[in-house]
């Protein structure tokens, strides 16, 4: 008689949430280590799904925006109890680091802001934060930039967006064109080279500067939308949200640049998915209503993918076409996130002595590139604030 299969426990509501908010309590380490610490309690400890489909579920997920880790637990939640089920389980995951968020952003604005003695400290987590970044984007790259198409859309990607070309005409070009890989390789590269060349000529007489002059109107709906914008296109990982994040905090003057470095550093160190930096920039830009629009719109896409979408995904995603489709999107995404760096690091190196910060920033990368394990961010940043106060 063969075995029954594998099935999540009965559990109550308020169990489920409690089992997730465990989790969301000890979420350390950033997304390989949330999911690695579900797969090991949900999968080989008490047999919720077998092995195969939980590798087939997080394929699905990787192919789509949002955070992975978030998605399993609203997935897992689903199954369990029902939709309800799924909105308590993600809700308890990303609750505990919400809440620390919260209570960062109120201590960032309240006491560290503006602080001369603390002003080293924070400049030297700024210029951590951005080696940490880097090798971030390398490990997205690894994964995506598999060809030279991929490449070529990367590059004109990047190109494009230094020049101030909206983030969504890379996008469609780059998923657009990469959708045709069924076709000779050299036409969608010549295809893609002449596109580039017309919006290059197009905005190379007038480059948009990466940051607004003169500050606008902060309003709620605006801080949602750029949550959402950030979650609908995090395509690899958390830290694809920060140059629309970026753009639409920092690029309206609501925000300079070394807050929002310190925002993506602080999510780094709590238990909480990445995204969340995005709590900490709406609540120094509109406090806490502001906080609350920006993560709403921020995990919008997580919980609806998984609560509404879930049983047609995987048959979408199994399509060819939309699947080299999404493979572009997010080669032109990892080309966006490239020019963001460089911006970023532009805003900082001119607050620093050139030597200075790059030692400092030379020594972080070398920690971000050669140490392996969840607690080699959260040490780099310490590390990059005890030097900062030293030397800033």
């Amino acid at each position: 008689m063969d075995p029954a299969p594998p099935r999540p426990p009965a559990l109550s509501l308020i169990a489920l949430f409690g089992k997730f908010l465990r989790f969301g309590c000890l979420g350390f380490g950033g997304p390989v280590a949330q999911i690695a610490m579900l797969r090991q309690t949900l999968v080989e400890e008490e047999h919720w799904i077998d092995r195969a489909r939980f590798n087939r579920l997080l394929a699905v997920l990787q192919a789509l925006p949002g955070p992975e880790a978030h998605e399993l637990c609203v997935h897992f939640g689903v199954l369990a109890r029902g939709r309800i089920g799924g909105l308590l389980a993600g809700l308890g995951f990303m609750l505990p680091g919400f809440c620390l968020m919260l209570l960062v952003g109120w201590l960032y604005v309240t006491v560290l802001q503006g602080s001369v003695a603390l002003g080293g400290l924070l400049l030297g987590v700024q210029v951590a934060i951005l080696a940490v970044i880097l090798r971030a984007v390398v490990r997205i790259g690894q994964h995506v930039v598999e060809d030279r198409l991929l490449a070529v859309i990367t590059l004109a990607a990047a190109g494009a967006t230094l020049f101030g070309v909206a983030f969504w005409i890379p996008l469609l070009v780059g998923g657009g064109v990469y959708a045709t890989k069924a076709r000779p390789l050299a036409a969608s590269a010549i295809g893609l080279v002449g596109i580039a060349a017309a919006v290059a000529a197009l905005m190379a007489a007038t480059p948009v500067a990466p940051v607004a002059s003169t500050a606008q109107p902060i309003t709620i709906l605006a801080l949602f939308v750029a949550g959402l914008k950030g979650g609908l296109l995090t395509f690899g990982g958390a830290y694809t949200a920060i140059p629309y994040v970026r753009a639409d905090t920092v690029g309206r003057g609501w925000i300079g640049d070394a807050a929002f470095l310190d925002g993506v550093a602080f999510a780094n160190v709590i238990p909480a998915p990445l995204v969340i930096f995005a709590t900490f920039i709406g609540f120094v830009a509109g406090g806490l209503v502001g906080a609350l629009a920006i993560t709403l719109g921020m995990f919008l896409p997580a919980f609806a993918f998984s609560l509404l979408f879930f049983e047609r995904l995987e048959g979408i995603v199994d399509a060819p076409s939309l699947r080299h489709a999404l493979t572009g999107v997010a080669a032109a995404v990892v080309g966006i996130i490239v020019a963001t760096l460089l911006q970023l690091g532009l805003a900082t190196g001119g607050r620093i002595d050139p030597l200075t910060g790059g030692a400092l920033f030379g020594g972080a990368l070398v920690m971000a590139w050669r140490l392996k394990g969840g607690w080699v961010t959260p040490v780099i940043v310490a590390v990059g604030a005890m030097l900062g106060w030293a030397l800033f």
